[in-house]
């Protein structure tokens, strides 16, 4: 059986950790799986975005070492390969839809580094987050080492990453790690309500905003905004946005293409 299922609908793809017997522990194989899907996910026209859940009580207690240490140890990283995306945002480019994640239980070492690439993060409030390398002889190597600090505060992410500690839903929540804690088993509910509200909206808008987000974070002031008019031209002339002005007119939901 697979470890990972794919599933689509309604412009939706969800990718579901299906290795609750081994604490959904990232395989090589989990990790070509889900690298493809959002290659699938950035080429499939009909797909706006994805949610990723797990099975089981947790998320997951991290990576089974003992297939990702000749990678490590050898220097080579993470092996994207063709035709695949890096589902922690590492090696090569980023999706460019948005992902949304929810996460349970434990969510250890690789489980923080790829919620650190997603947009929208919904945490159980039982999850436990914990970044642990430094008490295995290692140090993260899926971004955490420079997401973290972005996202929680320096003083934060040294507390956590320099001691291997974990910590708590509320905490994330409250560094703003998590946007929303939901009760045990409802977090996956959760985070497809959120990916349905945006996969109702007008993609090229979505896209175009996600992109323009991300360049903000490495560029000044005066080139973000050069960036945000140089994008919003194309998508401004496109049947989308007619359509939202119309239906706006109409007073109607808008039904969005794409195009």
């Amino acid at each position: 059986m697979s470890q990972v299922d794919v599933t689509t609908a309604n412009h939706i793809m969800h990718l579901h950790l299906t290795r609750p017997e081994k604490y959904n522990a990232l395989s090589l194989e989990m990790y070509g799986t889900l690298a493809e899907a959002l290659h699938r996910l950035e080429t499939d026209p009909d797909l706006r975005v994805a949610v990723i859940s797990a099975e089981g009580r947790n998320f997951t207690a991290g990576v089974e070492l003992d297939q990702w240490a000749p990678y490590f140890g050898g220097g080579e990283g993470w092996p994207i390969g063709e035709g695949r995306i890096d589902p922690m945002g590492v090696t090569g480019p980023q999706h460019s839809k948005p992902v949304v994640i929810a996460v349970q239980g434990y969510c250890f070492t690789w489980g923080v580094e790829m919620l650190l690439n997603t947009e929208i993060r919904v945490a159980a409030n039982d999850t436990q987050f914990q970044m642990l390398e430094v008490q295995r002889g290692l140090f993260p190597c899926g971004g955490a080492t420079f997401r973290l600090p972005r996202e929680i505060g320096w003083g934060n992410a040294q507390r956590v990453l320099l001691t291997g500690d974990r910590w708590s839903a509320e905490e994330a929540l409250r560094w703003g790690m998590v946007q929303e804690l939901t009760e045990p088993g409802a977090q996956i509910d959760r985070a497809m309500e959120l990916a349905t509200s945006i996969a109702d909206a007008a993609p090229l808008g979505v896209q175009g905003l996600l992109s323009a987000s991300r360049y903000s974070l490495e560029n000044d002031r005066a080139a973000c905004a050069r960036q945000i008019f140089e994008q919003l031209v194309p998508i401004m002339k496109s049947e989308d946005a007619a359509e939202g002005v119309q239906s706006f007119m109409e007073r109607r939901k808008a039904q969005f293409t794409g195009r």
